[in-house]
């Protein structure tokens, strides 16, 4: 396998997830799950996590049927990182039972020199701290996506700080926006978040779509409308990677391109919710994504 142009470095976890409707127990999840898998729809993304001993066989059969280059995953004597939740009525508020760290908790992103000189990176949400040891490894990335989280706002802002000062998109919710800046208007908060360094700001607003913000203006993204779906979970990192990887594939990030690249990475993430885990996006074919693209555009066409 050549060289992936897009790294991808984020946790990998097992998930056990209750909804108003159906409880799940040992599923494939973390960011970086969900991100490369819905980026090889575009491009065969490399892989950058940890997992314990205890990982099954079959997820790493899932993710080779996906295409993603694994030799940035580190096996390790332990425990999985795992996460159990619930979720309540609405689907987008939801409770954390328990977290069990496993070797999540020491994880290195040591890349392989493969990986070095791939010109597009997605920093999944983990601690700004490892987000930076990934940064020193690269040589010269054309393009760096960050998300983020509350937590990392509360105990690591400084680092947290360096590192929006060296990505050129930095993508986080409305509530963490606000967070960071202090700045209840998005549009405000934004501003500030430019003055960081990033040339994007990109805030997700669940099932409203999304917002690009940048020194040359705004755009919205509506989410695909969906009637129903099963689980949200991983939908941002399932949206973020799909857009990386249609850049990635495009090898192009001017704001048209990046326009166009977040109109995919909404309707994979709308493939995504509709069943557990990775089920859709393991039988979804590229026919599918393009014609949701297409009646998504007709949808918001004047």
């Amino acid at each position: 396998m050549d060289s992936p142009r897009l790294v991808i470095v984020g946790s990998i976890g097992i998930d056990h997830i209750e909804t108003p409707r159906q409880k799940r127990e040992n599923l494939l999840g973390g960011s970086a799950s969900y991100a490369c898998a819905a980026a090889s729809f575009f491009t065969p993304p490399g892989m950058v996590g940890g997992v314990g001993d205890d990982f099954p066989e079959a997820f790493l059969d899932l993710y080779r049927k996906f295409s993603v280059d694994l030799a940035g995953l580190q096996k390790r004597e332990g425990r999985t990182f795992a996460w159990t939740g619930v979720y309540e009525e609405n689907m987008d508020n939801r409770s954390t039972l328990e977290t069990v760290l496993g070797v999540f908790e020491t994880f290195q992103p040591d890349l392989p020199a493969s990986y070095v000189d791939a010109p597009y990176v997605f920093l999944g949400n983990m601690a700004p701290e490892l987000q930076l040891h990934v940064l020193q490894q690269m040589k010269a990335p054309a393009f760096v996506l960050a998300d983020t989280m509350d937590l990392w706002i509360n105990i690591a802002r400084d680092k947290l700080v360096e590192v929006i000062g060296r990505v050129t998109m930095l993508t986080l919710n409305e509530s963490e926006a606000r967070l960071l800046t202090g700045a209840h208007n998005l549009l405000a908060a934004a501003e500030q978040l430019l003055d960081m360094g990033p040339e994007y700001i990109l805030i997700k607003k669940g099932e409203h779509g999304s917002m690009l913000i940048s020194r040359h203006g705004l755009y919205i993204q509506p989410a695909f409308p969906l009637a129903s779906f099963e689980d949200p979970t991983g939908a941002g990192d399932t949206f973020a990677g799909a857009l990386m990887g249609w850049i990635a594939k495009h090898r192009t990030h001017d704001r048209a391109a990046i326009r166009h690249a977040m109109m995919h990475g909404s309707v994979v993430a709308s493939f995504g919710v509709e069943s557990f885990s990775l089920d859709r996006l393991a039988c979804l074919t590229p026919e599918e994504i393009d014609t949701r693209v297409s009646a998504l555009i007709e949808m918001i066409r004047v």
